[in-house]
């Protein structure tokens, strides 16, 4: 049965969805590539509050989440920016979503590693910014998850220059307990973050980076980099020292840069790989066995997905990741944290749709269909 989707030009089109979703398996565990998936949250849809309440959480569908990604053999990346870090989850809200998640990870043997910022603070100095750095250190620690050091919105506005992100990372690093993953997000993820390492030059900041990895080379993991530029990434990763990684962030690049070249390649921590989980990890496993024809096969056909739902401005691409779990099945409402289902307008959500259901994303196309149906009659669309 066709659908009636709008075309973005203030009239309609007709698409005929698909009647059958893609095939896919979980199995075996991930070999060739680490590969974490930065997970949403659910919002409670029946909590009575306002604009400056609190989150409410669904914990029960949040936590159900997280065991389907883990099914597939991916990796939570938890209280990132895809769980609205920062755009409506405070840090009491993360810290919980931490300890439930790492609770859950233990039972079901599933990976996780969580996130670790300053957003107890709006502004600080230097030394309130290190404190609440090492209160979020001590949760995830406490909790037997890995680390995520977050780009800090206080840092960003308080730093002097290069010396200050040098001297916070490295007491940071020097007593942490396991090895952590740095984050670098881009200002086209959070404005706030421009300039971030010292410098809105990116060859400079770039160079402060690695000198921070290149004083504590036994303390960082990887690094994950969130930039939209592949290139530039892959020149950092040919830069550093053995044995640290490179975990993708570009949304935008994603399958070139996981596939590798001759010099190396990167692992992935993706928030598009929340609502490409199970197609993620099966292009993966195709990539395990050393096929890389087979492996772009499979994953090349969803960056037209991902470049649209990350579309700027970028840092409101959480509400895509929602709509597609609502019409996925994994929540029952496309409700956000913060109303931010709001946020994106009535045509990309269509085009989301339409994109997600030619990969066969949805495993009830039929459910998908009704909802989408449902949500264009809100905004009087006819059938």
């Amino acid at each position: 049965m066709s659908i009636r989707l709008p075309d973005g030009q203030g009239g309609l089109r007709t698409y005929e969805p698909r009647t059958e979703p893609l095939t896919t398996h979980s199995g075996a565990p991930l070999t060739s590539r680490t590969v974490f998936s930065a997970a949403h949250v659910v919002a409670d849809p029946y909590a009575y509050i306002s604009p400056d309440s609190p989150a409410a959480i669904d914990w029960d569908a949040t936590l159900a989440f997280r065991r389907h990604l883990w099914s597939h053999g991916l990796g939570v990346a938890e209280a990132m920016d895809t769980a609205q870090r920062g755009m409506g989850l405070d840090w009491a809200c993360a810290a919980e979503l931490i300890r439930r998640s790492a609770t859950e990870a233990r039972a079901v043997g599933g990976q996780i590693a969580c996130g670790a910022g300053t957003d107890q603070l709006s502004v600080g100095n230097l030394t309130e910014i290190r404190a609440a750095y090492e209160e979020q250190l001590e949760v995830i620690e406490d909790n037997g998850a890995q680390s995520i050091l977050m780009a800090s919105r206080a840092l960003a506005a308080t730093a002097r220059g290069p010396e200050d992100y040098l001297e916070i990372y490295g007491h940071l690093l020097r007593q942490a307990t396991e090895p952590v993953i740095l984050h670098w997000l881009g200002p086209m993820f959070d404005p706030a973050l421009k300039g971030y390492w010292g410098s809105t030059d990116l060859d400079t900041a770039t160079e402060v980076f690695l000198q921070v990895i290149a004083a504590h080379p036994d303390k960082v993991d990887g690094i994950k980099v969130s930039l939209l530029d592949a290139q530039r990434e892959i020149d950092l990763r040919r830069r550093l020292p053995q044995g640290v990684r490179c975990y993708t962030g570009d949304d935008f690049n994603y399958p070139e840069l996981i596939a590798g070249d001759d010099q190396g390649f990167s692992h992935a921590l993706l928030g598009i790989f929340d609502p490409l989980g199970p197609l993620a990890a099966e292009a993966i496993r195709v990539l395990d066995t050393g096929n890389t024809v087979g492996f772009h096969a499979v994953l090349d056909p969803t960056v037209e997905l991902s470049r649209h739902l990350f579309q700027n401005p970028t840092r409101f691409y959480k509400t895509g990741v929602v709509f597609l779990a609502w019409l996925a099945g994994h929540q029952s409402h496309f409700t956000m944290v913060g109303g931010l289902q709001s946020a994106r307008s009535l045509p990309h959500l269509a085009r989301a749709y339409e994109l997600a259901d030619r990969l066969g994303l949805f495993p009830d196309p039929k459910l998908a269909q009704e909802r989408m149906r449902s949500l264009l009659a809100v905004y009087g669309v006819d059938q």
